[in-house]
């Protein structure tokens, strides 16, 4: 069975154990995609939201025998509880299959999707979607380790991964990981990603 993973974040650049058989191909499908998760780690991490701009995703294939093995691959490369059914999101893919993710994959040939599917975080609320003013206050607090990590986890995420949050971060052009302060310009204007 050939089965792809999507990827938008840091599994492009940090596979870990999960099973990847190909290189990270850049003509994935269009998915909503913004910086709405704060991790485990502290970065503001990249996650589905669904009323974010979709854009471009990776993909790559991946060495498993069934879709249900993947799912178990993803999930302990994402440190996913199995009690958890929201963590990992998959598809079958058939000739009767439709929407825009069956089409992109009926067109590579590809016979099952998987993806990680945690939402949006924030303060600690499952399925909280921060607004632009709270994901950019969020980043102009962190101090240290955490400050450098969640900086250099933006800066790892690909240029192709093109949100609305990331521009507006660009804006924090002197946000490094080594200065004493933080000074923030006057932020462009952008909506909000909202909860549908």
């Amino acid at each position: 069975m050939k089965i792809a993973c999507l990827g938008w974040g840091s599994l492009i650049w940090k596979t870990g154990a999960l099973p990847v058989a190909s290189q990270w191909h850049h003509d994935g499908p269009e998915i909503p995609i913004e910086f709405v998760r704060i991790a485990d780690g502290g970065e503001l991490s990249t996650a589905i939201c669904l009323n974010a701009r979709p854009v471009p995703v990776f993909w790559a294939l991946l060495n498993t025998a069934s879709l249900e093995s993947a799912c178990r691959a993803l999930r302990l490369r994402e440190a996913i509880p199995d009690s958890r059914i929201d963590g990992v999101g998959m598809m079958t893919v058939t000739e009767t299959s439709a929407g825009p993710l069956a089409e992109w994959a009926q067109a590579k040939g590809i016979e099952g999707v998987v993806w990680t599917g945690l939402p949006a975080r924030i303060a600690g609320v499952e399925g909280q979607i921060p607004t632009l003013d709270e994901a950019r206050c969020y980043l102009q607090t962190l101090t240290g380790e955490t400050r450098e990590h969640a900086y250099n986890y933006i800066q790892q995420v690909p240029a192709q991964i093109d949100t609305v949050y990331r521009r507006a971060f660009a804006d924090l052009t002197r946000w490094q990981p080594d200065s004493a302060a933080v000074t923030v310009t006057t932020p462009r204007q952008y909506p909000p990603c909202q909860p549908g």
